[in-house]
């Protein structure tokens, strides 16, 4: 498990939820790994408790008393996802402890947009999909960082590979709904 380094060279938003300010965190982080990476699982857990109950594994992910923790949530890398499983199959193996208010996901994916979606052709399986879509035009890729609380707060950002800037980061809750469903899903039990 690592934490990510506070790569963001604006900043949140000065209003920014501790959930907004995660999500932009993350997607600094992954940008700083560059394109064509595997997707990426990051347990979210409060601050300040993982200060006070865990101190040890906070001063090894860099996070020290002077470090502000009002409402703040550390993002924790998970261990790399088994090669070759199905992204809806490996999270619905996913049991968080207690301490995890939270969970965050990375995926790189290509995407058309909506005037090119009425020209795909019916009863394509998904790698028939995948390889049609490749091969479009318009097609765009995308990197999606995706986060939710127990508590049904939810939050994402979207990178466009061709607009690599953290000032062209769209941020919003229900920018990637079924992946925020996907994610909800591993904190009922």
């Amino acid at each position: 498990m690592s934490s990510m380094p506070n790569v963001s060279p604006s900043g949140p938003p000065m209003a920014a939820s501790p959930l907004t300010v995660a999500v932009l965190e993350i997607d600094a982080y992954a940008a700083t790994l560059g394109w064509d990476q595997p997707a990426r699982l990051f347990a979210l857990v409060d601050t300040a408790r993982l200060r006070a109950h865990e101190p040890g594994l906070a001063a090894q992910l860099g996070i020290d008393d002077s470090a502000s923790t009002a409402a703040t949530l550390t993002p924790v890398e998970q261990e790399e996802l088994p090669a070759g499983t199905a992204l809806d199959e490996f999270l619905a193996t996913i049991a968080w402890p207690d301490a995890v208010v939270g969970c965050a996901m990375t995926v790189e994916r290509m995407m058309l947009p909506p005037s090119a979606e009425a020209s795909v052709p019916d009863g394509l399986t998904d790698a028939q999909l995948t390889k049609w879509v490749s091969g479009h035009p318009d097609r765009q890729e995308v990197r999606m960082t995706v986060a939710v609380l127990r508590d049904g707060a939810r939050d994402s950002a979207v990178r466009l590979r061709e607009k690599d800037s953290p000032t062209e980061v769209l941020t919003g809750a229900g920018l990637v709904p079924g992946l925020a469903e996907a994610l909800a899903a591993t904190f009922e039990s």
